[in-house]
């Protein structure tokens, strides 16, 4: 997907693997462009006086240089082995001692 540049000549979008060895890399890290929602980028721009200094973190929308060059998504077995036996249910004696008020 190409987006034209103000001359009408296509620009070539770039890709995280065009810089680094990446590893198993889903698109939304190849094309990190294609992210959307960022301080940066909302219209209107926030008023200054509501900014504070953690919200600057998450101002910038990531880059090639910032996005992981590799991916190991976790598998839902231990959620998946859950749902289907429910939540452990202790059946013990309460031995404690009540707490004094």
């Amino acid at each position: 997907m190409d987006c034209p540049d103000p001359e009408g000549q296509p620009i070539p979008l770039l890709k995280t693997s065009d810089f680094y060895r990446t590893c198993q890399l889903p698109k939304r890290f190849e094309y990190p462009s294609w992210f959307y929602g960022y301080g940066i980028q909302r219209r209107p721009p926030d008023h200054p006086f509501y900014r504070t200094t953690s919200s600057d973190y998450g101002r910038y929308p990531p880059t090639i240089h910032s996005v992981p060059t590799s991916f190991f998504p976790n598998n839902q077995e231990f959620s998946t082995a859950l749902a289907k036996t429910g939540m452990y249910r202790n059946y013990s004696l309460n031995t404690g001692l009540d707490p004094l008020r």
